[in-house]
Parts: structure tokens; C-alpha cells; sequence
């Protein structure tokens, strides 16, 4: 590391605090060290100066996120979930006294990785413009492979903050994806004929199932 970074124990002198209190800092997303590859934690000392001159002021105020809301379809947008999704992420920054540096939203599946919005974010978190990012549920960034995003932001010193965790997922997503997977796989092995029959038969399972849960 250069010296832009400095140990936890030189942050915690530079800060006048306790080692122990900035470990809570991390646990609570107020201030996110960077790793080494020997996993030791390193400070920046811009955001350390940066706190320093706060005069007094809560330093949660210096924590810098980026907000990231996504729907799976256009509909949903016009139906203004995705300006509801990036209301509730905004007003939970506000709560927390985060800094908003972006607030970055993608109308794609999560299965999508050639989102606009998700890239950014990756460009961000990788020129260290923010140590959080926050999302309203986790399947929101991606719904599978989100483990390497997470190690991904890590690497940069950028930690997932998730607002809540919702009990019931989006159904109609869910399908689509489901949808999205059985398609992609039976065009493999059965050719693009193949794929369209396998993916009316799984719809039609699913509405049939749909159906019978409502009887009950």
C-alpha cells in the first residue's frame, strides 16, 4: 500500500479513538478500511482528514454510498416501482447521515449482466468514490453469482448494505427468470423450437399451479 493508507492503529491515533471503535465503525459501515492481500486493514488518509475537519460533527456524515434500484420490466417502471425502490433506498441513507454520490437504477433481469447501471456502480466502487453500497434486497443486484460482486466491491473496500429482507420475493420475476433459464438451456439441447415448447410447458405448469393454490 502506498502512503495514502495507513494501519488502523495509525487511524486510530490520527482520529483519538480506540482500535476497537473504529472495528465498530466498520461493523457499521461508517468508515471501511480497504484490505491487503494479507488481509490487514489499511485507512485512506483523505477520509481520515476528511473526519478530522468534521469539527465535531457526526462521521457517519462522510460515509459516501451509492444507491442501486432495478426492476425486471418496463411495466413495473411505468407503474412507478422503480421511483418507489429509489425513494425508500434515499430515505434510509438519509436516516443512516450517508452521503448519496450516485444513485444508479437498470430496468433488466437480474439475470442481465450488460446492465448500464450495475457497470457504473462496478466503475465507482473501483475508483474508490464510495465505501457502501446499498440496496433495497439482495437478489437486486443479481440474482445469482452475487458472491463475486460482494468479493468484487471487497476488494475495493466497498461493503453491500441491504435495507431489509423481504419475506416473499417477486413472483412474476422469479418466473420470468425461471422462464429466462429453462428457455436458454432446452435451445441447447433441443434447438430454438425446442427451447419456446419447453418454455410454454413450464408457463402453462406454473399458471396451472398458480391456479390450484387460489382453489385451495
Amino acid at each position: 500500500m502506498d502512503e495514502q493508507f495507513v494501519s488502523i492503529g495509525k487511524a486510530a491515533k490520527m482520529l483519538g479513538m480506540s482500535i476497537e471503535g473504529l472495528r465498530k465503525w466498520e461493523r457499521e459501515g461508517r468508515l471501511i478500511p480497504v484490505r491487503t492481500v494479507t488481509n490487514h486493514r489499511r485507512y485512506r488518509v483523505a477520509d481520515l482528514r476528511a473526519l478530522m475537519h468534521e469539527d465535531g460533527q457526526n462521521p457517519a456524515l462522510n460515509t459516501r454510498c451509492i444507491l442501486y434500484a432495478r426492476v425486471p420490466t418496463k411495466k413495473q417502471q411505468e407503474a412507478g416501482h422503480l421511483d418507489r425502490q429509489l425513494g425508500r433506498l434515499t430515505v434510509f441513507a438519509a436516516a443512516q447521515h450517508w452521503t448519496v454520490v450516485a444513485a444508479l437504477t437498470d430496468v433488466a433481469s437480474g439475470l442481465n449482466e450488460k446492465r448500464r447501471g450495475l457497470h457504473q456502480l462496478l466503475d465507482l466502487a473501483r475508483d474508490h468514490q464510495a465505501s457502501l453500497v446499498v440496496v433495497e434486497s439482495r437478489d437486486r443486484l443479481a440474482r445469482f453469482g452475487l458472491g463475486y460482486l460482494e468479493t468484487f466491491l471487497h476488494a475495493f473496500g466497498v461493503h453491500v448494505v441491504v435495507m431489509e429482507s423481504p419475506v416473499k420475493e417477486d413472483q412474476e420475476e422469479l418466473v420470468d427468470d425461471l422462464m429466462a433459464i429453462t428457455t436458454s438451456f432446452s435451445a441447447r439441447i433441443y434447438g430454438k423450437r425446442g427451447g419456446k415448447k419447453m418454455e410454454a410447458t413450464v408457463r402453462q405448469a406454473m399458471a396451472t399451479l398458480a391456479q390450484e393454490g387460489v382453489s385451495e
